[in-house]
Formats: structure tokens, sequence, C-alpha cells
């Protein structure tokens, strides 16, 4: 996705020249082709965050559309303070691009891992959350998040696991959940980012009966487009590389209860930081998300 994600803020650039690319001192030669193409639409801010939260906030003020990048770590968790004051309070169109949420940066430990942002992010008004699965959601999420012209953020998870939709995406849902396996089947699951991919090898290497889809929006996300999907299903398991709190699953348990009496699961991070360091697939065997655990769930009761 890395690759997509440096053409698509190339081809931003090329169309707009209040486009401004900032980074803080994070992504090197994903920004090569920027530095090269739009030199002057290019901004690196240094180790400072914070302070480059409020330099795009002025930029905004001032007619620019700010994209701010930085390691899911520090943008959005170090910088929410000024998010919230100095962006979302005055709906100023700036885009965020946290990189490598969850697990993507195993070996540097817990400060590097960021499993709570979207829970963050939820309670501030007025900002989009987007967590794309591929390639082709990204692009659809990029330029929705230009489109819409406010606050709003985008969730890079793990970049080389693969596409989801083999042959692209056709048609883009309004509420841009996606349909990957969707073959009528009694139990559904629902993800979000980087496990859409591993549920998906999952379900597919075990010929499970599970219809899945990839919520690839996460705010707004309309609650009435989640009951009609679980209406009539036997179970509903919702899997993300994100805390079990304030996520996906926190979403999809607030649009149905009440309203339907279903089997409910939510695969993701239980409340625990790393213990241990290692591979990406480490953590994830560590923390219940990788292929054999997700079996296990699955399969249970299903």
């Amino acid at each position: 996705m890395r690759k997509i994600l440096s053409d698509l803020l190339v081809q931003a650039a090329l169309q707009d020249p209040r486009i401004i690319v900032m980074s803080g001192d994070h992504g090197y030669a994903l920004f090569d082709a920027i530095r090269k193409e739009c030199p002057t639409q290019f901004m690196n801010c240094g180790v400072a965050e914070q302070n480059m939260v409020g330099v795009a906030a002025g930029l905004a003020k001032a007619g620019f559309r700010p994209i701010v990048y930085g390691l899911a770590a520090f943008v959005p968790i170090r910088v929410l303070e000024q998010i919230k004051i100095d962006v979302c309070l005055e709906e100023l169109p700036v885009i965020f691009l946290g990189d490598g949420a969850g697990f993507v940066y195993s070996n540097l430990g817990s400060s590097h891992q960021c499993f709570e942002d979207i829970a963050a992010l939820r309670a501030l008004p007025n900002i989009a959350i987007f967590s794309p699965a591929d390639r082709f959601e990204l692009s659809r999420c990029f330029n929705a998040a230009l489109e819409i012209a406010r606050p709003s953020y985008i969730r890079l998870g793990k970049a080389d696991l693969g596409d989801v939709h083999q042959e692209g995406i056709k048609r883009v849902p309004a509420d841009f959940v996606f349909p990957v396996i969707a073959d009528g089947h009694e139990n559904l699951c629902l993800a979000t980012g980087s496990m859409v991919s591993i549920i998906k090898r999952t379900i597919e290497s075990a010929s499970l009966a599970y219809d899945l889809y990839s919520v690839a929006r996460l705010k707004k996300l309309e609650p009435d487009r989640l009951l009609r999907l679980s209406l009539g299903r036997k179970r509903i398991v919702v899997a993300e590389e994100h805390s079990i709190y304030g996520g996906l699953g926190s979403i999809v348990a607030e649009a149905i209860a009440g309203k339907i009496s279903i089997k409910f699961d939510r695969i993701g991070i239980q409340d625990k930081f790393s213990g241990e360091c290692g591979t990406y697939d480490h953590l994830l065997r560590y923390h219940g998300l990788d292929e054999t655990s997700l079996l296990k769930v699955l399969l249970y009761d299903a």
C-alpha cells in the first residue's frame, strides 16, 4: 500500500497546488516521488509533531490543504490534543495519515505500537475515520477524505499483506462497507484494516461458512447499515488489529444492542501491552490474532 500512497500524494499535489504534505521526520523513501515532482509541496517538520499539527492548522486557515503524516503512535496519539483543539474544533480540512498502526513496528516495543487510535479519535467531534484493507480501499478512502474537505484520519496498518479485492473495486458503497465474501452465509464476519486479509485467508483455507465485509470507514458509520447486515444471521464475529475497547467491535455492538439477539464475538487486542518483542507474526500469535487463533474462534459454535 505504500507505493499507492506515494502515487496518491503525488497525484493530489499535481492536481491541486494547495496540497501540502507534511512529515514529522518519518516516511523517508515514501516521499521521494513528491520531493522530486512537487518539491515546494512537501515539508519535513522534524521531530516536533505537536508543532506540525499547529502549522497544518494555520496552513488550512490560509486556504491550503495539509496532509499530515506520521507513525500512528505519534499521529494521532502523541498529537491528540492538537488534533482536537487546532483542527477538529474549527473543522479544518486537514488529513492525518497514521502509518504502522497495530503491530507493524513490532520490534520497537509498546512505544511504537498503536492499538488505541480509533478509540481515541472516535470521541472527537467533526473527524472522519478511515481504515482501508488494501491499496484499492486506500485509494477510495484517500479520495473521499479529499472530497469531504474536513478533518479526516486514514489508518494504515501492515502494508504487504496483499490485495483483498482481487479485481479492484467497481462500486463504492456509500458507507464504505465493502463485500469481500458475500455468498449468503448465516455467519457474518466484519473486519477492518489489516485483519481483513488475515481473516479472508483463514476463512478460505478452512472453507468456513462466513460472509466477510471490510469496514473501511469507521466514522461516521450508519448503524442501520450494520443492523441490516446482521439481520437473519446466526453469529457475528468482528475482527480488528486494535483494542477490543472503542474500535470496530464497539461500533458494531452499539449498532445492534437491544435490536437483535445474536451470538456476538470480538477478536482484537485484549487489555494488555505486548509483553514480548519480535516479528509482526510473533506478536499476532502473542495477542491471538494469527490464523490458528482466529480459526478456533471462528469455528467455535459456528
